[in-house]
């Protein structure tokens, strides 16, 4: 019989011990800051039924949903004329469940579900892996995860002005000092389509605008051709979109003098000035903050402010985003309940501690102290102090094997051990313990409590 060898699904990887650390690290500096702003921890299942996942992300975002063959014979109710029409007829019965593409869906369908039971404003963070049935490329993988918060139930502004601290309190715990909060709002694009001249054009607007930073604003304008704008319309946005960007004030000026005579945009504008008096009440300050008027993030649902964010100097694109929602769980029944939210990406963020070296200081072993032996008798006696090592909250492991010295060393150096405590006969003997520091070589010779004062 031969023996295959082992591998994994493409677009899936496997996190080692140092990933997991670097990863750890990242997940519980960001749950730390969710939880002091008040938001709850939510968990929904892998698998949803197809009825929940499909219709919700498009025809392209449906072709990309994991199906799940239902169990036992999954062929039973399967016709040969169901066979002879394809992939369409036979679907629905031949699988009823789906991966999760994403995690707005599963949260929409679960406060609708929980409406009675949820205190609202509801505010919720949710760490899981969702699943894309995509080409897998650098950067892109069939399962990840997403990092997602929301405050659902309510219009305040003092949600929007709080994410805002949110991120800037993550990326000063992670070191970071280099970055742009892009700021918008959905209705100043709007008001924009409307003062070119190109009314209830908004989502063409954005789609095309969405791109300038990839494709530059030449190519932009060919595509705003394409979709039916004037020329008079792409002539008047041009002084717009090449405006070089200035310090926030003067660029409100500008656009609040711009959207005079457009009430939806006026609105945008008086939106993002509150936010900014609310984030100073707060005690926030606008640095990192840049309000971008181009920019559009593609995504339909976005009716009010909207985030963007990206560490410059990195070749990484956006880390964090997100924005304001009317209808999260219309789809579901349950329509005018209203949100705000925002994603961080885990693995960008990863991407970007990497290639700054911010991750140095996760480099040391979680065990803090190894017991070496030099017999059966000596690992025994070892055994008493590590349970005592470890009652007094000290992570540490013993040599599990009576084995050369040497080996035992080699063993705790490649696990970045900082100490060792050694036992032999004299140990055993006298009763006091020798600590060798395995980073500097220097050893002593101390009673347990001698130990526990030099290691915590």
């Amino acid at each position: 019989m031969s023996i295959s060898k082992p591998s994994i699904p493409k677009g899936t990887r496997d996190f080692g011990p140092i990933e997991m650390a670097r990863r750890n690290y990242i997940l519980e500096t960001i749950k730390d800051t969710f939880r002091l702003f008040g938001f709850q921890q939510l968990e929904t299942p892998a698998m949803e039924s197809l009825a929940t996942l499909t219709g919700k992300y498009g025809d392209e975002g449906d072709q990309l949903l994991f199906k799940i063959l239902n169990s036992g014979d999954y062929l039973k109710q399967v016709t040969m004329e169901d066979l002879a029409q394809g992939a369409p007829s036979m679907l629905p019965k031949i699988s009823e469940k789906g991966l999760r593409y994403d995690l707005t869906v599963p949260f929409a369908r679960f406060v609708v579900m929980n409406r009675n039971e949820l205190v609202f404003p509801f505010k919720r963070f949710q760490i899981q892996p969702v699943w894309r049935a995509d080409r897998p490329q650098r950067g892109r993988y069939r399962e990840f995860y997403q990092c997602d918060a929301d405050v659902v139930g309510t219009d305040s502004l003092v949600c929007e002005a709080e994410i805002l601290l949110m991120i800037k309190r993550v990326f000063a715990t992670f070191g970071l000092e280099e970055y742009t909060i892009k700021v918008n709002n959905r209705k100043i694009l709007t008001g924009l389509a409307e003062v070119i001249g190109a009314p209830g054009k908004e989502q063409e607007l954005c789609v095309a605008i969405d791109k300038l930073d990839k494709i530059g604003w030449e190519k932009v304008r060919e595509e705003l051709f394409e979709r039916g704008f004037s020329v008079e319309a792409t002539e008047k946005l041009a002084p717009m979109v090449l405006r070089q960007p200035d310090g926030n004030a003067e660029s409100i000026a500008f656009f609040r003098d711009l959207m005079k005579d457009s009430a939806v945009g006026s609105r945008g504008v008086s939106e993002l000035v509150e936010v900014f008096s609310l984030l100073d009440k707060l005690g926030g300050e606008q640095t990192f903050i840049q309000f971008d008027p181009m920019l559009a993030r593609g995504l339909s649902y976005y009716t009010g402010a909207i985030f963007e964010v990206k560490v410059n100097n990195v070749s990484i694109g956006s880390v964090s985003g997100g924005g304001r929602y009317d209808n999260l769980t219309g789809v579901f029944g349950l329509p005018g309940v209203s949100g705000v939210g925002f994603s961080f990406g885990v693995d960008r963020i990863y991407d970007v501690l990497n290639e700054l070296g911010l991750f140095q200081d996760l480099s040391e072993s979680p065990v803090k102290v190894m017991i070496a032996h030099f017999g059966p008798e000596e690992m025994a006696f070892g055994l008493g102090i590590l349970s005592k090592l470890r009652n007094a909250g000290i992570a540490s492991e013993i040599f599990p094997e009576v084995a050369k010295i040497k080996k035992q060393f080699v063993y705790a150096d490649k696990k970045q051990i900082s100490y060792a405590i050694v036992i032999g006969s004299e140990e055993m003997k006298s009763g006091k313990i020798t600590l060798k520091n395995l980073k500097s070589g220097e050893q002593q010779t101390m009673d347990f409590d001698g130990v526990l004062a030099e290691l915590t």
